[in-house]
């Protein structure tokens, strides 16, 4: 680290320092919470640590200037030094300060960066306070509080769905019944309606037809739309995210994506399959001869 730190720019100071300090034993300990996070956070936000790439390290390894090889050359794992940044932009250098010297650990600290908004700053206001007991205390009936009305909502949910499946049942047998008596309408008309009555009906049931498709298309795209936003917000929420590095989203947000496509892909099938069977039944009066249905066909 020494090699590495006589070759950087005077303007590289606090990489150097950060580097420099790292060569001594518990220099980091002597840090304070605030900073020691400030200075990581000033590095990883102008990508200074892309300035090692290129340099070799006493033992010939050469530096490629990623930030997990720059936390690897302080002594700390690029995930610590995400949640000391991730800590100090949740709640501020003086409150961070504070509960440092309070003794609140990252597990603690962890917790209280997922608190709502509003009770994250009434933690900031008493760890500005200095005093703990006030803290713990109202951290834990925060967090139980929202333990709670997060089982309530897994309840309710749960509920929901027993309903959602009890009426889509109900909606299944309904279509099922509407169905079968369009069929004996159907047969009814054809021995009792004259033929030009009875198509002109299929103007009216090709635009309805349409209407709904397009309805459901609609719905997928707006999945789309919406599995979009939630993606940006998973690189929003997740500190160790890098938009440099490679990232896996979770396999529940990959299925999503997969159900939408088997979904577009069922649709179109199905479009595929109604139209073959239309041109094989009415191949005359689309206008085609059998060569010409088969090569359409084809290139679908």
């Amino acid at each position: 680290m020494t090699t590495i730190q006589s070759e950087y720019s005077e303007d590289r100071d606090l990489v150097n320092q950060l580097l420099g300090q790292a060569q001594m034993a518990d220099a980091f300990e002597k840090f304070s919470q605030t900073v020691w996070a400030s200075k990581l956070n000033f590095v990883k936000e102008n990508k200074l640590y892309r300035n090692l790439s290129g340099k070799k390290t006493p033992n010939g390894l050469e530096l490629k200037g990623t930030w997990e090889e720059f936390c690897s050359l302080l002594g700390v794992s690029d995930e610590k030094a995400n949640q000391d940044i991730a800590n100090l932009k949740s709640f501020g250098e003086e409150a961070l300060e504070s509960m440092s010297r309070m003794g609140i650990g990252y597990r603690e600290l962890r917790q209280y960066r997922k608190l709502p908004e509003d009770q994250k700053t009434a933690l900031i206001e008493v760890a500005k306070a200095g005093d703990k007991e006030a803290l713990v205390e109202l951290a834990e009936e925060f967090i139980a509080k929202n333990a709670k009305e997060k089982e309530q909502l897994k309840k309710e949910n749960s509920n929901l769905q027993a309903d959602y499946k009890a009426l889509s049942k109900r909606n299944a047998d309904v279509a099922k019944e509407k169905e079968e008596l369009a069929i004996k309408l159907a047969q009814f008309e054809m021995k009792t309606v004259p033929l030009d009555e009875r198509l002109v009906n299929v103007e009216k049931i090709v635009g309805d037809s349409l209407s709904d498709v397009k309805s459901k298309l609609e719905n997928f795209r707006q999945l789309i739309e919406n599995l979009e936003k939630l993606q940006f917000e998973i690189f929003e929420n997740d500190p160790s995210y890098d938009p440099e590095q490679p990232y896996s989203l979770p396999d529940s947000f990959a299925v999503s994506v997969q159900m939408i496509h088997g979904g577009i892909g069922t649709i179109k099938k199905q479009a595929i399959a109604i139209e073959k069977e239309l041109a094989n039944k009415f191949t005359t009066e689309l206008g085609l001869n059998l060569d010409e249905f088969e090569f359409i066909m084809a290139q679908r």
